[in-house]
């Protein structure tokens, strides 16, 4: 017997990744499932369970933010010349958005440099990334090129493969790489500082606007030392905090994105405006990361589906299990 949550139940197809190009292209112009009204016969469950499995990603003013810092830095950028490039990091604790507005960011980008270059479908405005576990230079570069669909084999050195990845790059106008997870160099250790210089002359030969993700990289071996010191001389830092509810203006962010979630679900018994009059414990709950408030709002939709509730009650949300992080926050509040 299939589980109702099942990956065959939910017709689930598995995606490339979006750090190889067919995954972030097809990222890029994925059309989320249409909302319908949640009493439409057509609408099977699977299909109903699939639309709350990718409510759309909220805009917030930290996404706006970095939008608006990466957008200054691609016209200060525009005519530097190699090494004189400057980048962005942002930075911040765990599930509080940071990919997800890196990822944003890109889409972005690439839409808006499709529609200037029409009839270039060659391009590769973005390159997307995530730094791999105990990188070495190596490794590094060939996520480059696997972004690329270039073909690696052991024959190729870091040399060769450095050098295809930067000319083609070249040849195919990217202008703007994402790098996420860069906290997982270690500069301490001789693989991750000579990682974190193959990164500087990826940056000086490569006329693109870098920006990096990383938890907490003001914590990290990453701005430390000599190595750190160019690293912070080339690149801002944007602190991607977790959402604050201690003003009047916290609380109407936080109101806000809670309700256009709230908006988008299609649950046959739930009542508008039940989430947002639980803004506060949902706050409480998530400690503010938008990652946890995603997670918990999604999972206790497709609970509130699967076990025929249609709707979500302040005690479905308080059985939902979250990351460690917003668990650790939210006992005080689960209390109450």
């Amino acid at each position: 017997m299939v589980s109702p949550l099942s990956n065959d139940a939910v017709g689930f197809a598995p995606l490339a990744p979006a750090t190889v190009w067919q995954g972030w292209d097809a990222f890029v112009h994925r059309i989320p499932a249409p909302a319908r009204d949640a009493d439409d016969p057509a609408w099977s469950q699977a299909e109903r369970e699939d639309y709350h499995s990718e409510l759309a990603v909220m805009r917030t003013p930290a996404m706006d933010s970095v939008f608006t810092a990466v957008r200054r830095l691609l016209l200060v950028n525009r005519r530097q010349q190699a090494g004189a490039r400057r980048g962005l990091i942002v930075s911040g604790p765990a599930t509080t958005g940071k990919t997800t507005t890196m990822m944003a960011l890109g889409r972005s980008f690439q839409l808006a440099d499709a529609r200037q270059h029409p009839e270039q479908a060659e391009r590769r405005p973005v390159l997307f990334i995530s730094v791999p576990p105990a990188a070495t230079p190596k490794m590094l570069v060939s996520e480059f090129a696997r972004f690329l669909g270039m073909p690696l084999t052991d024959r190729l050195n870091q040399t060769q493969i450095t050098g295809a990845v930067c000319d083609l790059l070249c040849e195919l106008g990217t202008q703007l790489v994402l790098i996420d997870d860069v906290h997982l160099l270690d500069t301490q250790r001789r693989a991750g500082a000579e990682t974190s210089d193959q990164l500087k002359y990826l940056g000086e030969r490569i006329p693109a606007t870098f920006v990096y993700s990383a938890i907490d990289v003001e914590t990290s071996s990453l701005l430390g030392g000599v190595r750190g010191a160019q690293v912070a001389g080339r690149f801002k830092i944007f602190r991607h905090r977790p959402l604050a509810y201690a003003t009047e203006q916290d609380r109407a962010v936080w109101d806000d994105l809670v309700r256009a979630m709230e908006d988008l679900l299609r649950l046959r018994a739930h009542r508008p405006g039940t989430l947002v009059k639980q803004a506060a414990y949902l706050h409480a709950r998530t400690a503010g990361r938008i990652g946890s408030l995603s997670h918990l709002i999604r999972e206790a939709a497709l609970v509130a589906i699967v076990e025929g509730a249609e709707r979500i009650t302040k005690q479905l949300l308080s059985e939902v299990e979250l990351d460690a992080a917003a668990e650790a926050h939210a006992r005080p509040a689960r209390r109450k």
